[in-house]
């Protein structure tokens, strides 16, 4: 699996009936003091933990899981995942890591159709997304870890509690689905979601000085075009209400 840039690991997703979101690995190797983002479809668990050893990435060195939010597409591979690291810490916005922490699964599954689905199609127990969340994150915390320095956007709309990780020195931003390649944005008619809240969120994105975007989805872009998140929000700003 490629290396993006110094620091950020790239794992594609792999979409079967239900799209897998990417995986990024962040974090210098010398630090020993890597980062998880978002385990993907639970699924495709053996593929993101065979793809880490085929990068080389020493299992240890991994310490946390951050979550760009808990939707099921991202979330649910997380117990593959931590068969293999199970003292990884799971850090998660505190406006969803209260709701894993009580089983309230609205903030999983987005409509209860997908739930019911999904349980059947992997044989998931209801209350199965119950876990301990080791620390709650708010925008505005920088994360100085694996020798890089993130910055932690709340940037809700398509989620309650989705986060965008901006690096200011390198002009990295993961962003989750809150944003795509290709004008894309992510769906604004799920639990929690809100599409007036999501267009104030593209404003605070449009405002960055981004040269990378790395999305749970679709394309990364590594020379994105000045003004691309603003033409964006442009066109979309008038379903956003």
């Amino acid at each position: 699996m490629p290396k993006l840039t110094e620091g950020i690991y790239f794992i594609p997703g792999r979409d079967e009936m239900i799209p897998d979101a990417h995986t990024y690995i962040i974090g210098y190797p010398s630090s020993k003091d890597l980062s998880l983002i978002d385990p993907g479809l639970i699924s495709r668990g053996r593929y993101k933990i065979d793809s880490i050893k085929e990068m080389g990435i020493t299992f240890e060195d991994i310490k946390r899981v951050i979550m760009s939010h808990t939707h099921f597409d991202h979330l649910s591979g997380i117990f593959q995942i931590k068969e293999e690291i199970p003292w990884a810490e799971l850090w998660v916005h505190e406006a969803e890591a209260s709701p894993l922490e009580q089983g309230d699964e609205r903030t999983v599954y987005g409509m209860e159709m997908f739930r019911k689905m999904c349980e059947i199609e992997y044989g998931i127990k209801y209350g199965a997304f119950r876990m301990k969340v080791h620390r709650k994150l708010k925008g505005g915390d920088v994360l100085k870890i694996g020798g890089m320095c993130w910055e932690v956007l709340h940037i809700p709309g398509h989620s309650l509690g989705s986060i965008g990780l901006h690096c200011p020195s390198e002009k990295v931003l993961i962003p989750g689905d809150v944003i795509y390649a290709d004008y894309a944005i992510g769906r604004f008619d799920l639990f929690g979601a809100d599409g007036a809240v999501l267009k104030e969120s593209l404003k605070k994105l449009s405002e960055l000085d981004v040269k990378i975007l790395l999305p749970g989805h679709n394309r990364t872009v590594m020379n994105l075009p000045i003004g691309y998140i603003q033409k964006t929000l442009a066109q979309w700003e008038p379903y956003l209400v």
